[in-house]
């Protein structure tokens, strides 16, 4: 027998939690399938000592904002864990735990056939809540490497002891990658970290945590359309910085001076040689010049509104690449690890719509799609910057919850079929 939904969220997160609390407010009936449990990626997906790097305040869901007594820390893996699953102990969504959607199908006549391993669901209404990050990113090249190293992604990394013994090669540092090399680095591995494009942000600036500048200013609320390049901001990386130990920057000159070795971009394996691009200086002055014009504006916004903060020096950096490496030989190294932190892709594979660009996207605004009741909820820059926070996802759940109850009301007045 087929089960009849107005709407069907998928994904259990802290964004398909945000969506459907706003549907119980307003009375609109609606199932949240989840595939593994609420919020299990912040559990199963971190490392032992991740931290947001998001301060505390900034964790905000509908009905629901942070209550410890930390307000300016970040809260551990643990803690933001608990944090989404207490979220849900608040309303008690009609969430199903355990239950994966297979397909997601147009039906004839309107609304969504939706399959899933429980059985099969009619939905009205479906809101994708599933993230924009599915499928560990790992390059086929590394096959090549020698079989004797252990391989894994970055979302498999726990711990440094958890690691066979040798030195670690971490490549990518985006937020996580970085991150991790520095978790190696203090747990006294000998870490190798090839570099990308990603660009770093300073943590306190003029006696504040950046992060609430930027809040100030409004940052975090402008739509991708109003930014320079658009929708292409959706493909930037994170910049890197940390929460952890109260938060700090996060650099990579000083790493080097403590003896962690950098290299540019990867470009492939050979004989158990990596081969790289002579590209490290630039990567760190190009990373470098991204958090100083963060500054820039942090100065601007101070002059203009005139508000007393504390003058600090600019960043000057400690240390350069005497010369570009150009490969790297990992029996030389005694390299024992590689972990590969270069990101994810999207897998929607399941969902049959029309809705998706050549790079298998999803195509949108602000997660409305040109499909009648099918929308998206979650992703990195839905809307704004602040799309991939707790904050932001907040504010993005009521403007689809909105469209929701519109599209059910323009559906009553027309008598459209389930």
């Amino acid at each position: 027998m087929i089960e009849n939904r107005d709407v069907v969220v998928v994904g259990g997160g802290q964004a398909g939690l945000s969506v459907s609390w706003h549907l119980v407010q307003r009375g609109i009936d609606h199932v949240v399938l989840e595939r593994d449990g609420i919020a299990h990626e912040w559990r199963d997906s971190r490392w032992d000592n991740f931290t947001l790097v998001t301060p505390n305040w900034q964790c905000n869901l509908p009905g629901y904002s942070y209550r410890g007594d930390d307000p300016d820390g970040f809260m551990t893996r643990d803690e933001t864990y608990a944090f989404v699953r207490g979220y849900a102990g608040t309303f008690h969504p009609p969430v199903r735990e355990g239950v994966a959607v297979t397909s997601v199908t147009q039906a004839a006549g309107g609304g969504f056939d939706v399959q899933t391993t429980a059985g099969p669901i009619r939905a009205r209404q479906v809101v994708v809540a599933t993230g924009g990050y599915h499928e560990p990113v790992v390059p086929r090249y590394a096959e090549k490497l020698p079989a004797h190293l252990t391989q894994l992604h970055s979302s498999r990394y726990r711990s440094a002891s958890a690691l066979p013994d040798g030195a670690v090669l971490v490549v990518g540092n985006g937020q996580s990658g970085a991150q991790i090399a520095e978790d190696l680095m203090l747990a006294g591995r000998q870490v190798h970290l090839v570099t990308g494009s990603a660009p770093r942000v300073a943590r306190f600036y003029r006696g504040r945590d950046c992060v609430a500048w930027l809040h100030d200013m409004g940052t975090y609320d402008v739509p991708i359309a109003e930014h320079p390049g658009g929708t292409a901001k959706r493909e930037n990386t994170n910049h890197y910085v940390t929460g952890r130990d109260g938060g700090r920057d996060i650099d990579l000159r000083s790493f080097a001076l403590e003896g962690m070795r950098l290299y540019g971009r990867l470009l492939g394996v050979d004989d158990g040689v990596l081969r790289v691009a002579p590209t490290l200086g630039a990567s760190l002055d190009a990373a470098d010049a991204v958090a100083e014009s963060i500054k820039d504006m942090i100065d601007d916004h101070i002059a203009r509104e005139g508000i007393d903060a504390p003058p600090e020096e600019r960043y000057v950096p400690v240390w350069r690449p005497a010369e570009e490496p150009t490969g790297l030989d990992l029996d030389t190294a005694g390299i024992g690890s590689v972990i590969w932190s270069i990101g994810f892709r999207t897998n929607y594979r399941w969902l049959h719509a029309g809705v998706f660009d050549g790079a298998g996207l999803p195509c949108h605004n602000r997660g409305v799609t040109s499909v009648p009741g099918l929308y998206f909820l979650g992703l990195p820059w839905l809307h704004t910057w602040g799309s991939g926070r707790f904050a932001g996802i907040a504010r993005d759940a009521e403007h689809l919850a909105d469209r929701i109850e519109l599209e059910a009301g323009l559906r009553a007045s027309i008598g459209a079929p389930a």
